[in-house]
């Protein structure tokens, strides 16, 4: 235990059982622990004096960690309360919360940015934690748990060497690692695939063959699935251990070879080049980062190429065949998926009425999809009528698809969460039946944010695990980004200090950095701290500038507010638009309903309580699973009594 100040001298923390109460508090993180409690877990046999001697701790504590604070000034950051004490430090002043949420944030960041981000990371560690503590059963188990935490660390920068390329480096770090910990298969696994990728075939299998001799003759064990599978890919030389392409180079052949399609002469090779090419653009968006944004550039040429070529089929093949799984209900670029859905209207009124095969279902899907926050019920009716046809076809991906096109279409109206629930739940039942991996995903992120909006975090939670199963085992580095602000919400909806909430929300922002994802993106950390503020009865900021993105008109009439401009911010407000119809609009209802309280607008008012009260049962914005503002019934209840009712 070491403490130091911001400009980077010790704090002087004195004998063992000081260290061991700031360690003690450390380790609540935040909680109060009552006294009695740091009794019990400083003495085996505590001597008759015990509370007086920990008071006298704190005491010596407080003046090391606030040399400033004025006498009989109230402890700012290691406060009584009631009966206990806690320390209110934020999570980036301590090291091991520093690393932690380095960890969450890494598995959200391409390979090489990973890498970067877990090497600062590991820099933070002098030795085993808490080595310097007393064995206790409070101490073993925060030592046991970062232990834990640090070795899944030294794992995922293995995976992001291997991703990135950088397979001499993933290695010898990797031998060393399973050197160290023989019990942990995982690395063994990493270590038998980084060989293959460097041409080693037959270290790679006797490094299987290693730890399954380890595992047997130690332990009595067998090898776990995961690395059974292994040495199964080695042996078959499985195509999926290769090392992954580098994005940049595959987006620039995505390119080449759909302008190349674009403008030759119609022929069989361009009809089968444009296919391929669709394959390889869905392949990459599911990547995320620069994949995921080449993708979304490319999809409009190659389905104009296809126009081109006057061929109906081909036409609808190419606009349906991007069935890639879609989460968020606001697009990334508007422009162009307007485009797409004029594309796949045109297409569908080109096909024949009898056209066999799927074609029609997925343009249907498609139109669905594209249509996201439109307000016209087209997109609607193309949902049902898609899910319909896709039922009668028998083909689970093609259903699949066509929900996930439904599930775009329940932002009509709030208080949507439970038919949404319902559809996550169907897309894992069939996913798991069928082994749609990537819809399965899709299902447990709708089933997570649809049980964050009905209040069932500990409901929620379990999908969010599941999620971060699957995408480490399939390679799916964007789902960490939602479940990264999933955990953000569940602590900033859990705390009452608002630079606890903010910390963790800012670690959570990272995870966007380069994800791809502009829609999601904008606008979004500002939106969730003044989120935080509204359910801890705070003020907006009254800065209009701070980077609100697309939620700056219907937040304005509360920095207005902030800014004392009472008369504006009646204006603001009384010509505000409806929120869109996306996963936030439950929240920016509850912002407005904020503002129309503040200024006694009865019109607003009301037209905020009609809008909020079909979701009188749900958390205000946590349906995004990104942020809450609290039970919507309470801004119910305030906007019903403001309006005498």
């Amino acid at each position: 235990m070491t403490a130091w100040n911001d400009a980077g001298a010790t704090i002087p923390l004195k004998g063992p059982r000081h260290r061991a109460v700031l360690a003690r508090l450390i380790v609540a993180r935040g909680h109060i622990v009552p006294l009695a409690t740091l009794v019990d877990d400083l003495w085996s046999d505590p001597p008759a004096d015990a509370p007086g001697v920990i008071q006298t701790f704190v005491s010596a504590l407080r003046r090391g960690l606030e040399p400033d604070r004025l006498p009989r000034a109230p402890a700012r950051l290691l406060v009584t309360e009631g009966s206990g004490y806690a320390l209110r430090a934020t999570p980036d002043s301590v090291d091991a919360r520093r690393f932690e949420e380095a960890v969450v944030a890494a598995r959200a960041l391409p390979p090489s940015r990973a890498v970067q981000v877990l090497d600062d990371a590991f820099t933070w560690w002098r030795g085993p934690a808490y080595a310097d503590l007393p064995d206790d059963l409070w101490a073993r188990a925060e030592r046991s748990r970062l232990a834990e935490l640090r070795l899944g660390a030294v794992e995922l920068r293995a995976r992001a060497l291997l991703d990135a390329g950088n397979v001499d480096a993933a290695v010898p770090d990797l031998d060393a690692h399973t050197a160290e910990h023989p019990w942990r298969e995982e690395g063994w696994r990493l270590l038998a695939i980084a060989l293959y990728r460097a041409g080693r075939q037959k270290d790679a299998l006797e490094v299987v063959r290693r730890a399954r001799s380890r595992l047997g003759e130690d332990l009595g064990l067998a090898p776990g699935p995961r690395l059974r599978q292994t040495e199964i890919d080695i042996l078959q030389q499985a195509v999926h251990l290769d090392a992954p392409p580098v994005v940049g180079t595959a987006a620039g052949q995505v390119w080449s070879e759909t302008i190349a399609a674009y403008s030759r002469p119609v022929t069989v090779d361009s009809r089968a080049r444009l296919r391929s090419t669709v394959d390889l653009l869905r392949s990459l968006a599911v990547t995320g980062g620069s994949g995921l944004v080449a993708a979304r550039h490319q999809r409009m040429a190659s389905i104009l190429a296809a126009e081109e070529l006057g061929d109906a089929d081909l036409t609808a093949r190419v606009i349906g065949a991007y069935d890639v799984p879609a989460i968020w209900s606001r697009s990334d670029d508007p422009e162009q998926a307007a485009a797409v859905v004029a594309a796949a209207e045109r297409a569908l009124t080109a096909l024949p009425a009898d056209a066999p095969g799927p074609e029609r279902t997925r343009l249907l899907a498609t139109i669905a999809l594209e249509s996201r926050g439109v307000t016209d019920r087209r997109g609607r009716l193309a949902a049902e009528q898609a899910v319909t046809r896709a039922r009668r076809s028998g083909d689970p991906a093609l259903l699949a698809f066509a929900l996930n096109g439904l599930f775009m279409q329940t932002f009509h109206r709030t208080g949507l969460a439970t038919q949404r629930d319902a559809i996550g739940a169907e897309l894992i039942e069939i996913s798991t039946a069928h082994g749609l991996e990537t819809y399965e995903l899709l299902g447990r992120l709708i089933r997570m944010q649809a049980l964050s909006g009905l209040g069932d975090l500990a409901g929620a939670d379990v999908h969010a695990l599941a999620a971060d199963r699957l995408a480490e085992r399939y390679g799916s580095p964007l789902i960490a980004v939602f479940t990264t602000w999933y955990r953000a919400l569940r602590v900033a909806a859990d705390t009452e200090d608002f630079a606890s909430a903010a910390t963790t929300y800012r670690s959570a922002a990272r995870a966007l950095d380069g994800a791809g994802m502009p829609g999601l993106e904008r606008g979004l950390l500002p939106l969730a701290l003044l989120a935080v503020r509204i359910r801890l009865r705070l003020p907006a900021p009254a800065d209009d500038d701070i980077g609100w993105g697309p939620y700056a008109p219907w937040v304005r009439p509360l920095t207005l507010i902030a800014q004392g401009h009472l008369d504006d911010a009646t204006t603001a407000l009384r010509t505000l638009p409806d929120p869109p119809r996306d996963h936030l609009q439950e929240a920016l209802w509850c912002v407005i309903a904020r503002a129309a309280l503040a200024l006694d607008d009865h019109g607003t008012m009301q037209r905020a309580l009609d809008a909020l009260a079909p979701a009188a049962a749900e958390l205000a914005g946590a349906g995004s699973g990104l942020m809450t503002l609290g039970p919507v019934a309470t801004f119910l209840d305030k906007l019903t009594q403001a309006l005498g009712r």
